[in-house]
C-alpha cells in the first residue's frame, strides 16, 4: 500500500477512520492509516464536517498510522462516539512543540491526559508511569503499557491505590533522588499540584497544556496563557515558563474569548 505522509497545512485533509477503539469509560480512539511525522506532544486538528474543529493529541503514532483518543464531555467529543470504522474526518497538522527526550523520567498523566504523553512513553527509556483516574472504569491503557513500569491511583479506590498521583510523586521525588525530569499532562489543577512539587525538589517539569484552541497557527488569539500561544509556543511547557504563568492553574478562554477560572472553562469545554 502507498504510503501516505501528512504534512502541516491550514486546510483538514479527509481522511477515512480505519479503526475504532473503545480505551475507558466513554473514551475512543480513531485510527488512520499513513504517517502524520508527528513527535511526541503534538497534536492535530480534527474536523467533523458541519459542526465544529478540536485540538487533540496524537496518541498512537507508527510509520503506517496514527490516531486520536477523545472522551465523550461536550457536543464535539460526543458526536465523535456516532464515528465508526468507515467514517471521514478532516485532519490537519501536527502543530505545536514536542516533548524533549531525556532520561531517568518519570511521567505524571490523569485521565485522558495519558494519550498526550502516551508516544513520549513509548519514546523514552523505561519511565516511571505514575497515573490517575477516577475510577477503574476512566484508566486507558492498562495492556498497552502493562509492561511498563506503572503506579496507579483512583479516586475511589477501585482499581491501584486511593488517593491522587501527585501524592505519590510526592513521595517518589522524596526518596529517588535519580529522576532528572517529570513529564505530566491532565486536569490543569493536576498540573500545577505536579509542577509545585518538582519545584520543590528541584526538578524539572515538563507540562502539555491544553486550551481552547480555534486555529492551531497562533492566529485567533483564545489559547493565550498569559503572553504565551499555547498552540505555537506551546503546547508543551517547561518550569521555568509555566512558573511565570499566572494564569496557569487559575485562568482560561472559552471560545468566545472570554477570560474565566478554570473551573467554569473545564465545566464551558465542548
Amino acid at each position: 500500500m502507498q504510503q501516505t505522509e501528512l504534512c502541516k497545512t491550514e486546510i483538514p485533509r479527509i481522511m477515512e477512520v480505519s479503526k475504532v477503539v473503545d480505551e475507558g469509560k466513554n473514551q475512543k480512539s480513531f485510527f488512520f492509516k499513513g504517517n502524520i511525522m508527528s513527535k511526541p506532544g503534538q497534536f492535530i486538528m480534527v474536523w467533523i464536517p458541519g459542526l465544529d474543529e478540536k485540538p487533540m493529541a496524537v496518541s498512537y503514532h507508527n510509520k503506517n498510522e496514527f490516531a486520536f483518543t477523545s472522551q465523550a464531555i461536550g457536543k464535539f467529543t460526543n458526536a465523535l462516539e456516532n464515528i465508526k470504522k468507515g467514517n471521514k474526518l478532516g485532519i490537519r497538522g501536527p502543530y505545536g512543540s514536542s516533548f524533549p527526550l531525556k532520561n531517568n523520567a518519570c511521567v505524571v498523566a490523569g485521565g485522558v491526559g495519558l494519550s498526550s504523553v502516551s508516544t513520549l512513553i513509548d519514546a523514552l527509556h523505561n519511565p516511571l508511569i505514575i497515573y490517575g483516574a477516577r475510577t477503574k472504569d476512566h484508566l486507558i491503557y492498562l495492556k498497552r503499557f502493562k509492561n511498563k513500569n506503572l503506579k496507579i491511583t483512583t479516586d475511589d479506590g477501585s482499581f491501584g491505590r486511593k488517593g491522587y498521583n501527585t501524592a505519590i510523586l510526592d513521595e517518589v521525588l522524596s526518596k529517588n533522588k535519580k529522576i532528572k525530569v517529570v513529564y505530566t499532562c491532565g486536569p490543569e489543577i493536576m498540573m500545577k499540584k505536579v509542577l509545585d512539587i518538582c519545584n520543590k525538589h528541584k526538578v524539572e517539569c515538563q507540562a502539555s497544556v491544553e486550551r481552547f484552541m480555534a486555529c492551531g497557527f497562533g492566529i485567533c488569539g483564545k489559547c493565550m496563557v498569559n503572553d504565551r500561544i499555547v498552540c505555537i509556543d506551546g503546547p508543551i511547557f517547561n518550569s521555568k515558563q509555566l512558573s511565570k504563568m499566572s494564569e496557569f492553574g487559575n485562568f482560561a478562554r472559552l471560545k468566545s474569548g472570554r477570560k474565566v477560572t478554570i473551573q467554569e472553562y473545564h465545566g464551558n469545554h465542548t
